[in-house]
């Protein structure tokens, strides 16, 4: 059985290799110094049985953008600066790619973004995918891509609500 746990010192973040150099030095040098400096967390994906070896992590933060990045739609409701979650890192160890964790990651990042948008407003999800089979990924979820940039994608909040309504209301 899976489950997320905060990233801390008893997960092996040594042990972790997704295949991608830059997301595994992330995992290994800065994740825990950003949870330190509150500027970001991180979830880790662990089996019940051995919950210090990681089968894929994400990260969460808030940041802001101007409104006039959004697409038109979005764009015309609000003015300024506006404030948003984003997922930073997402990542599946090499040997569990392609078993649909990286969705489950996504739906818990899902589950935590209603929680924070109860507390604080935000105006969605945002997440940045480092090419087009990624943002093809990200699509099927919903995401929405920025006019200027491709592959900064965009998930309304009140998709992010829909979307965790689906999955979890349906379960009550």
């Amino acid at each position: 059985m899976i489950r997320f746990e905060n990233l801390n010192r008893s997960h092996n973040r040594a042990g972790f290799d997704c295949g991608n150099k830059k997301l595994n030095e992330f995992l290994n040098n800065l994740a825990h110094q950003n949870l330190k400096k509150g500027l970001s967390r991180t979830f880790v994906l662990v089996e019940k049985n051995s919950p210090e070896e990681i089968l894929g992590y994400y990260t969460l933060a808030i940041f802001e953008l101007n409104a006039e990045k959004l697409p038109q739609k979005f764009a015309k409701k609000y003015k300024g600066n506006l404030p948003a979650a984003k997922i930073g890192r997402l990542a599946v160890t090499k040997v569990q790619q392609k078993q649909g964790l990286g969705k489950h990651m996504i739906i818990n990042a899902i589950k935590r973004v209603v929680a924070i948008s109860e507390h604080i407003g935000i105006v969605g999800l945002f997440v940045d995918a480092k090419d087009n089979i990624v943002k093809d990924y990200y699509l099927k979820f919903g995401f929405i891509p920025l006019p200027d940039h491709p592959l900064e994608l965009f998930l309304p909040i009140e998709t992010v609500k829909k979307i965790y309504s689906d999955v979890f209301m349906d379960k009550v």
